[in-house]
């Protein structure tokens, strides 16, 4: 009896991380009913199930620091109230939905970059396939030389250092 229990709990097990895997594996749709910061919306599917999304491969500034609120305000003007696909394979360590974020195909993740309102996270940039990598990595060199949105104030702080400033403490 305690044999067949645990092949059936093992068994379950197995489906939950193949459905889990599965459904990680996917794209989304729905329509943006809240914007936190730069880089994380809230989007509603199927009309119920609210979806937290992180937006993959960029960093934007925090809400407190310089250009927090404008990188935030770029972000909403894009996506709040519109319908957004959400091209994902994982969640974060804080549940959030990993991922891509398209509006009629346009790359918002990108946009935040070109803008200058978000750098290009390259702590997770093998996570990328290679073509995005090179295009998030050269929008951002171009922001820079460019001087747009946060590039044009001299000595910004990434949003890494400035969530955890020990880290970095004596490193300069």
């Amino acid at each position: 009896m305690n044999f067949l229990r645990s092949i059936r709990q093992a068994l379950i097990g197995v489906a939950l991380i193949w459905t889990s895997l599965t459904v990680m594996s996917a794209e989304i749709t729905g329509r943006v009913v809240g914007v936190s910061d730069g880089d994380t919306i809230t989007v509603l599917v199927d009309g119920h199930d609210s979806v937290k999304v992180r937006l993959l491969g960029i960093d934007a500034p925090e809400k407190a620091q310089p250009f927090g609120a404008v990188s935030k305000r770029h972000l909403s003007d894009h996506v709040f109230g519109k319908t957004v696909t959400v091209e994902t394979t994982k969640k974060d360590r804080y549940g959030r939905v990993l991922g891509r974020v398209l509006v009629n195909g346009a790359d918002v993740c990108l946009e935040q970059i070109r803008a200058g309102l978000a750098w290009h996270y390259k702590q997770y940039a093998n996570e990328q396939p290679e073509g995005l990598r090179l295009s998030y990595a050269d929008a951002e060199q171009q922001a820079r030389q460019g001087k747009l949105g946060l590039w044009g104030v001299p000595s910004q702080i990434p949003p890494w250092e400035f969530r955890h400033p020990e880290r970095t403490r004596g490193e300069k």
